[in-house]
């Protein structure tokens, strides 16, 4: 497992958020009830923010482990291709010529990411579901986390121009 940049906003908050549903959680369903009628609106209610408080703490990474496990890239001479998928397979190609953009961050760990399509900031995946909380679900093309980084965006810049 690798952390990025988002971890340093993401862990606090998700250990805010899953800490409160924790607690809300153990109170509501552990408070002395009083009389002989139980009211459920309020324990049931915690549920939802509890499992979202589990995920967001401890099974995003699980979740992007999995996902990335059943990704593929490959680079030929005319194109970039991007095979992700757990239930069913989702084949994303891009022509090389065509590219609105190619972009590479290296990481401390020998690893990095080549960005060419999509904005990965924030702002540009906040409305893309959890695609800022669990990367692999990003809807940008890119080539996540990849060994030899600077290597294939070499190969991917240098592919000559059918124009």
């Amino acid at each position: 497992m690798a952390l990025n940049g988002r971890d340093a906003f993401l862990i606090p908050f998700s250990l805010l958020w899953g800490g409160f549903a924790i607690f809300w959680n153990v109170e509501v369903w552990t408070f002395p009830k009083t009389g002989e009628s139980v009211d459920w609106f309020m324990p049931l209610w915690g549920v939802p923010f509890l499992i979202a408080g589990i995920y967001l703490i401890f099974g995003r990474f699980f979740h992007d482990a999995a996902i990335r496990k059943h990704l593929s890239y490959a680079v030929t001479d005319q194109r970039i291709l991007v095979l992700k998928g757990l239930r069913s397979a989702k084949l994303k190609s891009l022509d090389i010529d065509r590219l609105p953009k190619l972009e590479l961050s290296e990481h401390g760990d020998g690893t990095g990411t080549i960005e060419m399509e999509g904005d990965s900031s924030f702002l540009g995946s906040r409305m893309n579901g959890f695609g800022y909380w669990t990367p692999a679900l990003s809807n940008a093309t890119q080539f996540f986390r990849i060994d030899q980084p600077r290597k294939v965006y070499e190969l991917i810049r240098d592919q000559p121009r059918s124009r």
